[in-house]
């Protein structure tokens, strides 16, 4: 009796002392799942703004996970191509090319702070994600067979992530050509860094 009590108690200590030090600390530095929210929300705030249609949000079935899933009216044979700039070669789903066709992306978000060590999370794009990203959207695909004949790519978006030192109210600076579409949110200034259309292949 005496020795559950006391159990009990230190438990009870426990809780207390982990809410005490959440409370003392006004704006919590956030979790890794919660930063990559928040930089899904950057990139999917700028991918509206270019014309797509987000179609999904951290989508999952048991293969795992794509972080965004979007859809575009093909306006130029180029975006069919893939960037000839891209680090990887070009993807290819469905082969078949059809007028006034629309592209299917699945984009893999990649939100890092200042000195990681991932080349700001390229390399956390390893081959094994890679297959698990390609098998999660032939999942997507045969759930989804209307979708099933649209040209797909996988994107890849690197996000930039570092902490403000004072609070600010979440805003989204304009997203251009020009320059970096950066927002800030959380007390965090989130940059998009690159935007990597038809990152790999299968």
């Amino acid at each position: 009796m005496c020795s559950r009590d006391s159990s009990k108690l230190n438990s009870t200590r426990k809780r207390d002392r982990s809410s005490a030090t959440a409370d003392s600390n006004s704006s919590p530095s956030p979790n890794s799942r919660a930063l990559g929210t928040l930089g899904e929300n950057l990139v999917a705030e700028w991918l509206q703004q270019q014309g797509w249609e987000i179609l999904h949000r951290q989508w999952y079935c048991r293969w795992g996970e794509i972080d965004i899933i979007a859809l575009e009216t093909d306006r130029e044979t180029e975006i069919n191509r893939g960037n000839e700039n891209s680090r990887f070669p070009i993807l290819r789903l469905r082969s078949a090319q059809v007028p006034d066709s629309q592209t299917l992306a699945f984009v893999e978000v990649k939100t890092r702070r200042r000195g990681n060590w991932d080349a700001g999370g390229m390399l956390a794009v390893s081959a094994a994600k890679q297959a698990k990203l390609w098998q999660t959207a032939e999942i997507f695909l045969s759930n989804h067979p209307d979708l099933a004949n649209n040209s797909c790519r996988f994107d890849v978006a690197l996000v930039r992530c570092e902490p403000l030192r004072q609070k600010a109210k979440p805003i989204l600076a304009p997203l251009t050509g020009e320059n970096s579409p950066s927002a800030v949110s959380e007390n965090y200034l989130l940059t998009l860094q690159e935007y990597i259309r038809s990152a790999f292949s299968n």
